[in-house]
């Protein structure tokens, strides 16, 4: 069979590789649909850390079950299912309440261990989630950046009425601003592209800043009266970003990083402490799967919005260059084998 193969960084071609071969435990699943995500290009370009090499890339993934043996979900050849990419141990801290975005063994598809970038992949019965017939291919990988964005909201407490500062209008935080509004939050985008921000307001998120050209402490204050934004959330990995989201949150405020800096960050803890601040870590999402595709199937939160581009399978490696090239063109891209 085929995959998207990234032999080193910038090294990525299409690649003749065995099929997997059937385990208890596991499905064996005839990808349907693959999007790609920023770590793709990061693990292109050579600058995530985590990734070691070769690599098949994907883990916004999504198929129809081939084989299956007995399992706890019920699931059965001919099931349409998406990929939980997180594989986690099940014995550390972390996993023992629940937390199994924090394993302390963690393992990402594309990362750690081989992606779903393929005709056919074999992944643990117990991640995988079923997924209605009435969701189009094309949208069902797009369940899985949604749950990191819904992640990140809920681990800001999010709450109706509330405002919501979110850093970055890429695909996390566009969605995570059309998911806040499901929510009955009011969220405020920033971003420095104006095309990222004038798309955001087609599709009814009206408060939008650009941070080159306008001072955002002071929209922020003009828009929430002075109080400022009782979340925020930082999804940009900008290490400016990051400071500012102290002067962003209001006192008594959350602030969630779910942006991934490739530095560290000096923060003002005598601020944190004056205004009593939470921080909040969010990695990837734990048990957000089946509010993202109920979300999706009741057109409450448009995924589709962020598709830019649909390719073949074969093209999918020259789309992992493209959008490393040129990554202010596209938000996602996505193929349906």
């Amino acid at each position: 069979m085929k995959a998207v193969y990234l032999e080193a960084p910038g090294v990525i071609y299409m690649k003749e590789i065995e099929m997997p071969e059937s385990k208890p435990g596991y499905a064996l699943i005839k990808v349907k649909a693959a999007s790609i995500c920023g770590s793709d290009v990061g693990a292109f370009r050579g600058n995530n850390v985590l990734v070691t090499y070769p690599r098949i890339l994907g883990h916004e993934v999504a198929g129809e079950i081939v084989e299956i043996g007995p399992n706890d979900k019920g699931l059965k050849p001919g099931d349409r299912v998406i990929l939980d990419p997180y594989v986690y141990c099940g014995k550390c801290y972390p996993c023992s309440i629940g937390r199994t975005n924090c394993c302390e063994n963690l393992e990402v598809l594309g990362v750690h261990r081989d992606g779903g970038m393929a005709e056919y992949f074999s992944h643990p019965d117990h991640l995988l989630h079923k997924v209605p017939e009435e969701i189009d291919w094309d949208l069902v990988p797009l369940a899985e950046p949604l749950t990191i964005s819904l992640h990140s909201i809920h681990r800001a407490g999010l709450k109706a009425g509330e405002h919501i500062t979110i850093i970055g209008a890429g695909p996390i935080g566009l969605v995570a601003a059309l998911a806040a509004l499901e929510y009955g939050a009011v969220p405020i985008l920033i971003d420095v592209l104006d095309e990222r921000l004038d798309y955001a307001k087609t599709l009814g998120i009206s408060n939008t800043i650009n941070s080159s050209k306008t001072d955002a402490l002071q929209a922020i204050k003009e828009l929430t009266l002075g109080v400022m934004s009782q979340a925020v959330v930082e999804a940009s990995g900008s290490n400016q970003a990051i400071r500012a989201t102290l002067d962003y949150v209001s006192y008594a405020g959350r602030v969630v990083f779910t942006g991934w800096p490739k530095a560290d960050t000096e923060l003002p803890t005598a601020l944190i402490t004056k205004k009593e601040l939470d921080l909040r870590g969010s990695r990837t999402s734990a048990g957000e799967f089946q509010e993202a595709l109920d979300l999706i199937l009741n057109s409450k939160v448009d995924v589709g919005a962020t598709i830019s581009k649909r390719v073949a399978f074969e093209d999918l490696a020259q789309a992992v260059v493209d959008q490393s090239s040129t990554p202010e063109k596209y938000l996602k891209i996505i193929s349906v084998f």
